[in-house]
């Protein structure tokens, strides 16, 4: 792959960490521990398990096939008609991820804020901002993303830390009141957002920097990236869990309730704005990798010489898709949690593990050859 743009490993790992961290941690507490109860955190546990075992896959592919992306090293194995194939579930999926990130956003804002505000007016706005981003390249993104998280992190762990009045550790207990099976369901459903959409990163590993002195410096700061991710998933949760208990379950963006049970001296109150803005720039972010992801894969598949070619076209389909993709916001809750988790799953997660196969039979196969 002929990559004009290149980041260093701390800056991809970071984009890495954003790209699973900036929705997921105002959206994945409610609905969690709605399915897992108290015992939702463990459920992260188990579902990000299955996330480290995709990002060793995606590292091993790059290790095994520097510069290549995901449909180059594809194409090697499989040929191109199969990864044609394959990559049609995926294309799917991705307009399906920018598209849901995005509704998600405008129904928050539409439910929480601005109740007499179109939705399409946000997610027009949003899409335009998100096209031109895309063409600004990945550089651009990694720059301007870094200093959004950081701003991000720095409002939630505020709400956490002024909420600590209104903690009770005691609701954590008993952590499984219904059994393992609630904590499974949770688990499937962590599954599919956000740890299966990693794969989306085996695109992206060939704009990291050739570094032939320090070849794994890239493994140890993507797991580090995820293991922060799960660590802060999991402390969103837990603080959730403390102040509402699995009542917290019942409220869609939970830590958005938390904030506005904050009183702090009658001074500092009501600041469940600055959680209404984590969300938003977190969506940004994250369905402007998407959306650059998807425009990198149609172009590598086409083998087109401009790869800015798609991304106006592709914003203005996902924006389509993002206002008739459901018909009512309980339908797109279901969608979510019960089919996306099967259908990441299967699009995603199932054809990387079978070319990790593929090419640890092909390396043993030479290996014995040598002999």
């Amino acid at each position: 792959m002929n990559v004009k743009e290149t980041v260093s490993p701390v800056q991809m790992s970071t984009l890495f960490f954003i790209f699973m961290t900036g929705s997921a941690i105002i959206n994945i507490p409610g609905p969690l521990i709605g399915f897992a109860k108290n015992g939702a955190w463990l459920s992260l546990l188990i579902s990000s398990a299955f996330g480290f075992f995709a990002l060793a896959c995606m590292l091993y592919l790059h290790n095994k096939y520097p510069g290549s992306t995901y449909i180059d090293y594809a194409k090697e194995m499989v040929g191109p008609w199969l990864t044609a194939l394959l990559s049609v579930p995926l294309i799917l999926i991705m307009c399906h991820i920018a598209s849901g990130i995005v509704l998600d956003m405008g129904l928050f804002l539409t439910t929480t804020m601005m109740k007499k505000t179109p939705i399409f007016v946000f997610n027009a706005f949003t899409f335009t901002l998100i096209a031109f981003t895309v063409r600004a390249g990945i550089e651009v993104m990694v720059r301007m993303f870094t200093n959004l998280i950081l701003i991000m992190l720095f409002f939630v762990f505020i709400v956490l830390l002024l909420s600590i009045p209104n903690y009770h550790p005691d609701y954590i207990l008993p952590i499984m009141p219904d059994g393992i099976k609630p904590v499974l369901h949770g688990a499937y459903f962590s599954f599919g957002f956000p740890y299966a959409e990693s794969v989306l990163f085996a695109m992206l590993l060939p704009f990291v920097k050739k570094n032939p002195g320090k070849k794994y410096s890239l493994n140890r700061w993507m797991f580090i990236a995820l293991l922060l991710n799960t660590l802060i998933l999991i402390l969103s949760v837990i603080c959730v869990i403390f102040v509402a208990g699995p009542v917290s379950g019942d409220v869609k963006y939970s830590l958005y309730m938390v904030a506005r049970l904050i009183d702090f001296q009658d001074i500092i109150q009501r600041i469940e704005s600055v959680i209404g803005m984590t969300l938003i720039a977190g969506s940004y972010m994250k369905a402007t990798v998407v959306l650059f992801v998807l425009n990198l894969t149609l172009t590598r598949l086409f083998a087109l010489q401009n790869d800015r070619l798609l991304i106006f076209p592709l914003a203005l389909i996902t924006l389509f898709l993002s206002v008739v993709i459901f018909d009512s916001e309980i339908q797109w809750f279901g969608i979510v949690s019960s089919i996306w988790p099967l259908w990441i799953g299967a699009a995603g997660f199932i054809p990387l593990l079978l070319l990790t196969l593929i090419a640890c039979c092909k390396t043993a196969v030479k290996n014995r050859k040598k002999q």
